[in-house]
């Protein structure tokens, strides 16, 4: 007589191979937000200066403070406006318990990358060399939370544009940047380099200096509604570049390289990010929880798996030359894009200059990421 298996048994049988010892059946652990873990876990915890930190911290507290979770560590925050180190380590440790954080399949790693706040050179007016120009939102964006009528899709938003009676899709790159110009009109200014216009796009904010010396900044305002695409990942699909060597430096190489194909390559991206003009007041852009952001403190993540303003503990390296450069530090998940997704992903704040230019355009390191969680503290 043949056995069927009930249930039960099979359950019983899965919970054996799991727990037994030297068993290599592991079930997938789920992704997001995991077990709570020591302080030791967190590879070099204590190498990192946290009082540096600091001031990122102060910022959103200006935004968090009156949420429930946040209530009494911003209290407390603001009552040590300038710790030394060590103070700095016992408030984290006292207010907040590290949780792993787990990719898709049990991974521990994931890929790091970096953004940073570019300078571009423009006017409030066009002309033969500033020709580009950078687009306020339009006021025929149309936005809908699809929450309103879907309460289980809280969060997703659609965009589009009216048509007669009909939604459609918005106006893509190739259509906005040929053709008879379908935005005209909602330019707030112009720059001098398209592609310099096209990578403000992916960083989401900059600086322009205009022709007096004087500068303003822009920030997000708004997107297409279309996808993302990698230009990077186009390039190694038409075997152009090797996988290794796609970085902002080598892809710019090739826009300079290539004029006539440059127009069809950034077209591959139907993405397009519209921006709002702000006073250059010397603090860095603001990221999606509204706050200026923090170089090498603020972070880019996935909203949907790590709450914004949630502390990150953050161990990849450095891209460069040679052995890597260990990066292990505390930042503020303050921001976010629209690339980065799925839980073991973030894309570090370099700030400005030469420097963060180079680390942003070259970075895509594997990285471990921790999560710090508020604590109920009095």
């Amino acid at each position: 007589m043949k056995l069927i298996p009930n249930r039960l048994t099979i359950a019983a049988l899965l919970l054996i191979l799991v727990w037994l010892p030297g068993c290599t059946l592991l079930l997938p652990r789920e992704a997001g937000i995991g077990q709570a873990l020591s302080w030791e876990a967190l590879p070099g915890w204590r190498e990192d200066d946290l009082s540096q930190a600091w001031p990122a911290l102060l910022s959103q507290c200006r935004r968090l403070a009156s949420e429930a979770a946040w209530e009494a560590v911003c209290r407390h925050a603001e009552a040590l406006p300038a710790p030394s180190p060590g103070q700095a380590r016992h408030f984290f440790q006292t207010h907040f318990q590290p949780h792993r954080i787990i990719g898709t399949g049990g991974a521990e790693e994931g890929l790091i990358t970096g953004y940073y706040e570019p300078r571009l050179r423009g006017s409030l007016t066009p002309d033969s060399r500033y020709a580009h120009p950078l687009y306020g939102r339009p006021e025929s964006l149309l936005t809908v939370d699809l929450a309103e009528l879907f309460p289980e899709l809280k969060g997703k938003r659609v965009r589009g544009r009216l048509v007669g009676n009909r939604v459609v899709p918005f106006f893509d790159r190739s259509e906005i940047d040929t053709g008879p110009g379908p935005l005209k009109g909602s330019e707030i200014l112009w720059v001098d380099d398209p592609h310099d216009a096209f990578f403000l796009q992916i960083q989401g904010s900059g600086r322009v200096e205009l022709p007096d010396g004087s500068t303003v900044q822009v920030g997000y305002a708004d997107q297409n509604g279309h996808p993302y695409v990698s230009i990077g990942k186009r390039l190694i699909e038409w075997g152009e570049l090797q996988r290794e060597e796609v970085s902002l430096p080598s892809i710019r190489a090739w826009l300079r390289a290539n004029p006539r194909r440059a127009a069809g390559l950034l077209n591959e991206n139907p993405s397009y990010v519209f921006f709002t003009l702000r006073e250059d007041r010397g603090e860095g852009p603001r990221g999606s929880l509204n706050v200026p952001l923090t170089r090498e403190r603020s972070a880019a993540v996935d909203r949907a798996v790590i709450p914004l303003g949630t502390p990150i503990w953050l161990s990849t390296t450095l891209p460069g030359e040679g052995a890597a450069t260990p990066y292990r530090r505390l930042l503020f998940a303050q921001d976010t894009g629209g690339a980065i997704n799925g839980p073991v992903r973030a894309d570090v704040f370099f700030g400005d200059g030469t420097r963060a230019e180079r680390l942003a355009g070259n970075m895509k390191q594997p990285g471990r990421l921790f999560a710090l969680l508020p604590r109920q503290t009095p």
